[in-house]
């Protein structure tokens, strides 16, 4: 946004000539029990100037600030604050600055988000920061190699909580007003982005985590849990302090370094923009990762990743900082694979590669094929680039690679590299090389052969893909192997991989088996052979990935192909299955595979699927298929199968399975026709059951939203479902299902909700945008699509990112998928090639996913 960018050039020069000694930054927000929508924040920032004389700048976003003091000078705000910056001219070698301001309170999810809890009216406040907002909360120099200790002090209601970074130094000070102050020890020297404030009278559970450490010294832990009071009765914190000392104790053993920031809190929050965040000794999490209704498995083994994923971020991203955003994967990426690594390794969530391979690398695949994808160590210009490179290629692809590396360099040798890094770099800023080195070290492979590496996996960009070669003799004995390797035009770097082959044959019973494993060392060629497979049978199945060693698309021979389509359900490994599933989802998006093959296999085989985290993202790839890329005249009786198909497997799974719900909440969003319908209905009014299903509140919104959609309810039952459910999930939920009115009015209203207004907060704007587009409205949208060009720049201007983020993406005419909105992109692009790169670049990328779509489409009219 004009005015609030900072460029990484302005960072390194400003990093080049400061150091910052710490910060004190004292926050009144008493203020968040009216409406005034502000709140007092005083910062005094001491930090040196190795050049003295020398003019620098501070950060803030504030609407008023009341003072300016440096060094003892008053200086005038109105001439040394522009709105986003604060000129520090003529600086000293040893300065304090002082600032006193008016800051807002967020409803973005962006800064200091102020929620009112609709169930009891309470207020509840917290922080969310990154990459850059701090500085709507307190005055600082926002880049992440600019690191210091910050002492916090909280004025807030009497009858609220305050929690930071670091533990309270006493019992909060009681204030004559009945108000009071906690005041927070020092943290360590940490980045601004993880600092964190959360205020409110959130409902606290406590416990404890003890360790005796090498030294024969035993570390202490204090672990609390936090949520809203009205969600107290569904919080299962023992669970979730559970996983926390699994982790805890995972950690400790492997990277040998002791958790460095005193307690560890996990506050649940409401209207949260992403999954959590990593700040120390007091890490945020959505609270949608408390459960209200029945979950899935899957639901409780995602929650615990993140968890895990966040813990490997005190010492990966925490302790050791990436200088600057360049290298935001060498804390993103290495949590996603320790995340996955470590709940195998000391949970009782045993899928979580199979999760990894079939939902994490979706992720990944989609990301690093858009024109926009991006080395893993990325070329990040500015904080809007930033902002956009949280994005699969940083988490999940780079997650893959440290996968790869691990069977590269041995799992010791990974590990010990980790507590190198960690030794020589605490509470430092590091940058690839950094790592590089002390894998060099510990793998002994050498400096030369770890560059070559990391020239091949972190800084080229695509996906390659690897499919099997076979020769066959007249008795079914293979007389030639061989891996072929291709890659994109755009990206054509072939890659050294390395792989376990698998030959999988048919059993007696019909399961396809593991008969032969082979691992292989891919040469970054077009071709690599073999020999290891000579004269062994000529298999049913081939899978040049097995056990998902590298990241790369898998494909097929022809008769492995042939395999699958008959008898993909039957391939007995999880993992195997689960790669299986995610090569024919890679086929259909590339338009190798027709859109309705794909769905049919789905049909006919997602219902032998045992792993439910697999099954559930079946379901969503078959709906996006269903929308986007089964050709137009072919949907109906698409929709209509995958309806019957969902009733049908619903009513065969066993009572009261994880199964039975999942396929349950795919018929609730895919019933179609009259009788379907009706049974929806019957099963929200209660007059129609299912054995063994319990038609939660969930499930209910879901079911209510369809029939909404379909025109067969409307204001009544929205009023009496919120009634009934007058909570913030509710409202999301409600709001969402009322903007899938199937009629012009409502969607006008919506258009108007999200673009024309900056009044809903982020989950409401986020509900209203989910709601909008329905497949089976799409000529209701259709009017909205020029308009949507129209608005792009000023969207982008006059909002924060977050919230253009979400309108962008959110409201591009996918569903309209004609090479008349193709073109009409096209000419977006070509009139704004000044617009703001970061806006460019999310165009773009609705722009791929539209052609992509297109190209499918045409694959399956064959």
């Amino acid at each position: 946004m004009p005015g609030t960018n900072l460029t990484r050039d302005e960072a390194r020069e400003r990093a080049r000539i400061l150091a910052v000694d710490g910060y004190t930054v004292e926050l009144d927000v008493r203020s968040a029990l009216g409406d005034s929508g502000v709140f007092r924040s005083r910062t005094t920032l001491r930090f040196r100037c190795s050049e003295p004389g020398a003019d620098s700048f501070a950060d803030l976003l504030a609407p008023h600030v009341r003072s300016v003091t440096l060094n003892g000078r008053e200086l005038d705000p109105a001439e040394v604050f522009d709105g986003s910056r604060i000129a520090l001219p003529g600086l000293a070698a040893e300065n304090e600055l002082v600032v006193d301001a008016d800051c807002a309170y967020s409803h973005t999810g962006e800064g200091l988000h102020r929620f009112v809890d609709p169930v009891d009216g309470e207020v509840y406040l917290y922080t969310q920061y990154e990459p850059a907002d701090a500085r709507r909360v307190f005055a600082n120099f926002e880049q992440p190699d600019l690191k210091a200790p910050f002492t916090f002090t909280v004025t807030a209601p009497a009858h609220w909580e305050a929690f930071s970074n670091s533990a309270a130094t006493g019992e909060p000070k009681r204030n004559e007003d009945r108000s009071r102050t906690w005041s927070f020890a020092p943290t360590q020297r940490i980045s601004t982005y993880i600092t964190a404030i959360v205020a409110g009278p959130y409902h606290v559970d406590r416990d404890h985590y003890s360790r005796e450490l090498p030294d024969g010294t035993t570390l202490e832990i204090p672990l609390g849990a936090l949520c809203r009071k009205s969600l107290a009765q569904y919080f299962d914190s023992d669970e979730i302090f559970n996983v926390t000392k699994q982790g805890l104790d995972f950690f400790h053993e492997e990277f040998d370094y002791p958790y460095p920031f005193g307690k560890y809190d996990q506050a649940f929050v409401p209207e949260y923009n992403i999954g959590a965040m990593e700040n120390p000794g007091c890490v945020t999490f959505r609270e949608e990762f408390i459960y209200r209704s029945k979950v899935t498995e899957a639901a409780y083994e995602g929650r615990a990743n993140v968890i895990l994923h966040e813990m490997a971020h005190m010492w990966f991203g925490d302790l050791v900082t990436m200088q600057w955003w360049d290298d935001l994967w060498l804390k993103e990426s290495f949590a996603d694979f320790m995340g996955a690594f470590s709940q195998v390794a000391a949970t009782k969530y045993q899928s979580g590669w199979i999760t990894f391979a079939n939902r994490r690398k979706a992720w990944a695949y989609r990301q690093d094929q858009l024109p926009t994808t991006h080395p893993i160590t990325a070329d990040i210009r500015d904080l809007e680039d930033a902002k956009l490179n949280f994005d699969g290629i940083t988490y999940a692809k780079g997650a893959a690679v440290l996968k790869q590396l691990v069977a590269y360099v041995g799992r010791d040798a990974f590990f010990e590299g980790a507590r190198r890094y960690f030794k020589r770099h605490a509470f430092g800023n590091t940058t690839l090389n950094d790592l590089l080195a002390v894998l060099a070290e510990t793998s002994g492979r050498g400096e030369e052969a770890m560059a070559q590496w990391s020239r091949a996996w972190l800084q080229t960009a695509g996906v390659n893909a690897l499919t099997p070669e076979l020769t066959v003799d007249a008795e079914g004995r293979i007389t030639d192997f061989a891996v072929l390797q291709d890659a994109a035009e755009d990206y054509p770097t072939l890659r050294p991989h390395r792989v376990a082959v698998g030959l999988y044959d048919l059993t007696e019973d019909g399961r396809l088996v593991r008969s032969r494993r082979v691992e292989v060392d891919v040469r970054a060629e077009a071709r690599t052979s073999v020999p290891e497979l000579a004269g062994a049978p000529r298999p049913a199945l081939v899978l040049v990935n097995d056990d998902d060693l590298t990241y790369c698309k898998m494909r097929f021979d022809e008769e492995s192909l042939d395999t699958l389509r008959a008898s993909l359900g039957t391939v007995q490994d999880p993992l195997a299955r689960a790669l299986c599933w995610s090569a024919v989802w890679n086929m259909t998006r590339d338009g190798l595979m027709p859109a309705r093959d794909y769905l049919d296999l789905v049909l006919r085989f997602a219902g032998l699927e045992s792993d439910i985290g697999v099954l559930q993202q079946l379901h969503t790839q078959a709906r996006l298929t269903l929308e986007q890329y089964v050709v137009p005249e072919g949907r109906e009786a698409a929709a209509q199968a995958i309806a019957a198909g969902a009733l049908t497997e619903q009513r065969a799974a066993e009572p009261g399975s994880d199964h039975q719900l999942a396929w349950a909440r795919f018929f609730a969003q895919s019933a179609h026709v009259e009788s379907e319908l009706q049974l929806v209905a019957g099963l929200l009014a209660g007059t129609a059951r299912v054995d063994g299903l319990d038609v939660d509140q969930e499930l209910r919104w879901a079911m209510l939203q369809t029939l909404v959609a379909s025109g067969r309810a409307g204001d009544a039952e929205l009023r009496a479902e919120l009634q009934r459910d007058n909570t913030a999930s509710g409202k999301r939920l409600e709001t969402a299902a009322r903007a899938a009115a199937p009629n012009a009015e409502t969607k006008a209203r919506t258009w108007h909700a999200v673009v024309e207004t900056d009044e809903l907060p982020n989950a409401l704007l986020e509900a209203e945008i989910a709601g909008f587009q329905q497949a089976s409205q799409r000529e209701l949208v259709a009017p909205y699509a020029e308009p949507y060009f129209e608005v792009l720049e000023k969207v982008w201007a006059e909002r924060s990112i977050e919230i253009a983020l979400r309108i962008v993406n959110g409201l591009f005419p996918r569903l309209i998928s004609t090479d008349a909105t193709l073109a009409r992109t096209d000419q977006w692009l070509a009139e704004h090639e000044d617009a703001a790169p970061a806006l460019r670049r999310l165009v773009r990328e609705c722009r791929d996913d539209l052609a992509r779509a297109l190209r499918a489409q045409v694959c399956d009219a064959r």
